[in-house]
């Protein structure tokens, strides 16, 4: 435990730490982030409506539209692309569902000289495995309530 002194020293190293430490350009990286989201998201709408234009049913659509969109984030994962566009669209890049397939992709490319097994497989949810869980239990839960609403047993 720091006695007061340190306490002390620690508080004026974190003080001036602030005042050096460059400040971000907000603006900038806002007008990137809604820039390239908004980019991704129109890719997305574009390709959603092609698969409206070839006579798909909705559901079909929307889980053809999901499974080309989270393609594209892997695929451009891979070849490195996504990571740089991540550097400069910084959140614009994460929150579209190509976002989710790049945080499954880095990590086992990461890895991928450790094998297969504990590489690529053991690696490949160490981002978006939390989030896997935590939507499978919410789904589960919620779920389970509109079961029981319903009649339940």
């Amino acid at each position: 435990m720091p006695d007061k002194k340190q306490q002390q020293d620690i508080q004026q190293y974190q003080d001036k730490f602030n005042r050096v430490k460059p400040k971000p350009p907000l603006l900038k990286n806002v007008f990137w982030a809604f820039t390239v989201g908004g980019l991704i998201c129109i890719l997305g709408q574009w390709v959603q409506n092609y698969f409206l234009i070839l006579g798909m049913g909705k559901k079909e659509v929307a889980a053809a539209t999901s499974a080309v969109m989270v393609f594209l984030g892997a695929f451009f994962t891979g070849i490195g692309v996504y990571d740089e566009l991540g550097k400069r669209a910084g959140a614009g890049s994460i929150v579209p569902i190509t976002g989710f397939a790049n945080s499954i992709v880095a990590p086992a490319m990461e890895f991928k000289r450790e094998g297969y097994v504990f590489g690529i497989g053991a690696k490949m949810f160490v981002i978006a495995g939390p989030v896997l869980v935590y939507g499978l239990v919410t789904a589960f839960i919620t779920g389970f309530i509109f079961w029981l609403r319903q009649g339940g047993f």
